[in-house]
């Protein structure tokens, strides 16, 4: 019987591929050991218990940025960390560890190797974080979601997703979709949102500019998010809702999509084959635009600077490519060249390998 650690948490971003893969390898093998390593701290210590796996704790040390106190001390504490990972190695006999950055992972990476154990990395974004830069050197294999990450050895498996996504019927669910969010199913729809807290640059963008998209014929279906400005102009071809619970339902409902470009998003509109028009959130290291990039390139999405992203923008961008079908079908065809639903299988696949070493 094999014995799976998998290391990773911290951001949804990080723990979401992670359960996927550790129910693709328990769907696979019933009879395995699927153990997560992950800190108190991270958003690992809710999900990962609710999802039904047992979760290794381990010792939340940043890497520090910063000649101070806390770079003194980072020597002593990553060696505790990672003498806490070699302990859980050695009490669970196990046979092979994935990592999926954030916090975890580092420690997880070194203890594997000083235990000879094999191991395997899998960063979702187009900028890898620091712990994969790193594990990466001694990985057996390391599997990127985007093609273009600067990893080393790094090969292109897509993301892992969530099993009502990869296993979304678009077609079959349409018109529950449209009951279930009060539109009409035979007419288009663009799906518009940033996120739980909503995004504020398409809130306002939206608030002015919406009246140009349904009087190209089309209907919004708009997540605002929690916490917002937004005031609902009651029109019955604009739909707006503080958060969907399902996405699912959404995204068999949608024909086009406006979005943030976070690395699940990309990875799950192109999965779905469905044109988007992406607006990169603009704080942080750009890793957003990058995440966009390849299906930019590709021909499936549009970027448009958050920056640039206002009312005058839907008018004279968004509104005249809904009305030009040759165009989506041209986005539609090219997502399938970038998008993927077999990133869990894929990652499984450098698993086997790593074990087979």
């Amino acid at each position: 019987m094999t014995t799976y650690l998998l290391a990773g948490g911290g951001t949804a971003g990080h723990v979401n591929p992670l359960l996927a893969v550790a129910d693709a390898l328990r769907a696979r093998d019933p009879e395995a050991t699927v153990l997560v390593l992950g800190t108190k701290e991270g958003l690992e210590a809710r999900l990962v218990p609710l999802r039904g796996y047992e979760l290794l704790i381990v010792d939340k040390v940043p890497f520090p940025r910063r000649p101070n106190g806390a770079a003194v001390r980072f020597p002593a504490r990553f060696a505790r960390a990672v003498a806490q990972v070699r302990g859980h190695i050695r009490a669970h006999g196990v046979d092979v560890v994935v990592g999926f950055g954030g916090y975890a992972s580092a420690p997880a990476y070194v203890a594997a190797r000083r235990a000879r154990v094999p191991y395997v990395v899998h960063e979702a974004n187009a900028k890898p974080g620091l712990a994969n830069i790193l594990g990466a050197r001694g990985a057996v294999a390391s599997g990127v979601a985007f093609d273009g990450t600067p990893l080393r050895g790094a090969e292109v498996v897509g993301m892992p997703l969530r099993p009502e996504i990869v296993s979304l019927d678009r077609d079959g669910l349409r018109a529950e979709a449209a009951a279930a969010f009060g539109l009409d199913p035979a007419r288009p729809v663009l799906l518009v949102f940033g996120g739980s807290l909503g995004a504020l640059r398409l809130n306002r963008a939206f608030a002015e500019g919406w009246q140009s998209v349904t009087d190209a014929g089309w209907q919004i279906l708009h997540a605002v998010g929690e916490r917002n400005e937004l005031v609902d102009p009651g029109s019955p071809d604009y739909r707006v809702v503080p958060y969907i619970d399902r996405m699912d339902l959404a995204f068999a409902l949608a024909d086009a999509i406006v979005s943030r470009s976070g690395a699940a998003t990309v990875s799950e509109i192109s999965a779905l084959g469905i044109p988007a028009v992406y607006v990169p959130y603009a704080v942080g290291n750009g890793e957003q635009a990058l995440n966009a990039a390849s299906a930019v390139k590709a021909g499936a999405a549009i970027l448009i600077a958050d920056g640039e992203f206002t009312a005058d923008r839907v008018r004279s961008d968004i509104a005249p490519l809904l009305g030009d079908a040759d165009a989506l079908a041209r986005m539609r065809a090219a997502a399938d060249g970038v998008g993927t639903r077999t990133g869990s299988e894929n990652v499984l696949g450098l698993i086997d390998r790593a074990l087979a070493r």
